[in-house]
């Protein structure tokens, strides 16, 4: 064994070691391992910070323990369960694949990492976190949390052309062939409790010694966050005492599929609706990741339920229904602050 190979097999052991004694033995999601358990919480995870997941993943896994029990569920269902997560896309990839699995591993979660690879919704590190944490076999894995730990160890520039490829290529040489259950996620908790974007704290590393980045200030490699896009919405929700009446959002765009108020592309008056019995206009401001969103929505009340014509997919829906349906927070809110 040469000695690139020695410091590789001390990194792992050491990261392995501290994870056993200081690692996180709280998440919901490394209690009753299972495949199924692993993939829902490595998709929640996607963008979005563990305290934020955790509630989340445990109604989730309450609803649907086990990937017999989710086979039923509809896409409705599922966004129904995401609401406030964000990044939608990641639920309806979570439909997909469980009808994949129902329709063609009957409803067995697949167990080759070239199988997982063809899952919507699951790339390379996604199927290497369920290979290693589930199937504990050795496979790399790089969420953000990998890649910077990898990137101080190597010191090596994340914003320089090539840089993925080549972390890549010295995860797979540092990942281990034994013990990758306890690296896997020891990696993983280095990277989000001791080496983290802003409060590095490189005396508590186990690898420190080694490190190329140790007790370097790297508070420059934050990336300025762009400014985001602003954009002004125009709803129109009608309600009786009993329903709402709401639309699928069908275009490819943000909160596809789920169920919002009548859309209207400015603040012209619509002649769908009758005239209500009483109305209120509310003007909100929403965050998404890439856009702000000033949401004005008229409110409209009336004394019972109506048709109306309109090609787009819609319904009114009985209020103790209502949070049966995917729906974006801001219009959850407004649903359950200004009219329930």
């Amino acid at each position: 064994m040469n000695n690139t190979e020695l410091q590789n097999k001390k990194f792992s052991q050491d990261i392995s070691t501290w994870y056993l004694s200081l690692g996180r033995d709280n998440l919901p999601w490394r209690k009753n391992i299972s495949p199924y358990r692993i993939w829902i919480s490595e998709i929640m995870l996607q963008q979005t910070q563990v305290k934020t997941v955790i509630p989340f993943f445990n109604n989730f896994i309450k609803t649907y323990p086990n990937i017999k029990s989710i086979a039923s569920a509809s896409e409705d269902d599922i966004l129904a369960l995401w609401t406030g997560l964000g990044f939608y896309r990641r639920a309806k990839n979570i439909y997909k694949t469980k009808e994949i699995i129902k329709n063609e591993f009957n409803n067995k979660f697949p167990k080759t990492f070239e199988q997982l690879l063809l899952l919507p919704g699951i790339g390379r590190s996604t199927a290497g976190a369920i290979m290693s944490i589930a199937y504990q076999e050795s496979y790399p894995i790089m969420d953000a949390n990998v890649k910077r730990v990898i990137s101080r160890y190597k010191d090596i520039d994340v914003h320089n052309k090539g840089s993925i490829k080549k972390l890549w290529l010295l995860s797979e040489d540092l990942t281990p062939k034994k013990n990758i259950f306890e690296y896997t996620q020891g990696i993983m908790d280095l990277g989000a409790t001791v080496c983290t974007p802003k409060s590095q704290n490189c005396s508590k590393c186990p690898i420190n010694i080694t490190c190329k980045g140790a007790f370097k200030d790297f508070q420059i490699e934050n990336k300025v966050r762009k400014g985001r896009t602003k954009k002004k919405i125009y709803f129109t929700l009608a309600h009786s005492k009993e329903s709402f009446l709401l639309f699928k959002k069908n275009e490819n765009s943000f909160w596809e599929s789920l169920w919002v108020p009548y859309n209207r592309d400015n603040c012209e008056k619509t002649n769908l609706f009758k005239k209500p019995a009483k109305k209120e206009v509310i003007t909100i401001n929403h965050l998404l990741s890439h856009m702000e969103l000033e949401i004005t929505i008229e409110i409209f009340d009336y004394k019972s339920p109506f048709k109306i014509e309109s090609n787009l997919e819609h319904r009114w829906i009985n209020k103790n229904q209502i949070h049966n349906y995917g729906l974006p927070k801001p219009i959850k809110t407004i649903i359950d602050n200004y009219v329930c």
